[in-house]
Parts: structure tokens; C-alpha cells; sequence
């Protein structure tokens, strides 16, 4: 199963787990077995049409999903996938 690197925002959600392994063909089914088994993940990475949201990048192996196939971005059993955060400030 691919492995989800988790960002430190987010793991009060996988009980401070930092990467969990989850089924998934693509980002949007890894995205949907992380809400399965971690309820509350999926509204913070996901708008409400479902979209990744502007300010959340999603990498495979280092690459940007959104230069990619976005949520259709096919992921394989040995891929990493991280989660980013943006930071804002200044």
C-alpha cells in the first residue's frame, strides 16, 4: 500500500501517527481510505466539491498532483505520497 506521510497539523487526526499506509489506485481513493479510517481528514485536504483545497499540496514521489492528473493521479503499492500544508505569514 502506498504510504502517507502525514504533516503535523493533521495527526491529532491519525493519533499522532506521522505515515500511515492506505489502499488506493489513485490520490482520490488514498484520500477517500484516509477519511474511512481517519474521519475528519478528508474535509481538511478537500473544498466542498470535493477538490483538493488551494492551500493543501499533495506530492507522489516529489511530484505536485496538480501538475499531474490532480485527484485522478494513479499511485502505486511503493509511491510516497506527502501531504503539504502552505504556510503563509510574514
Amino acid at each position: 500500500m502506498p504510504s502517507v506521510l502525514i504533516p503535523t497539523p493533521l495527526q491529532k487526526l491519525t493519533n499522532h501517527i506521522d505515515a500511515v499506509s492506505v489502499a488506493g489506485g489513485t490520490i482520490g481513493e488514498v484520500i477517500d481510505h484516509l477519511e474511512k479510517a481517519y474521519p475528519g481528514l478528508k474535509d481538511r485536504l478537500c473544498d466542498e466539491a470535493g477538490n483538493v483545497r488551494r492551500f493543501v499540496n499533495i506530492y507522489v514521489n516529489g511530484e505536485d498532483i496538480r501538475f499531474l492528473e490532480e485527484k485522478a493521479t494513479p499511485v502505486k503499492e511503493s509511491d510516497e505520497i506527502s501531504i503539504v500544508p502552505a504556510i503563509a505569514g510574514g
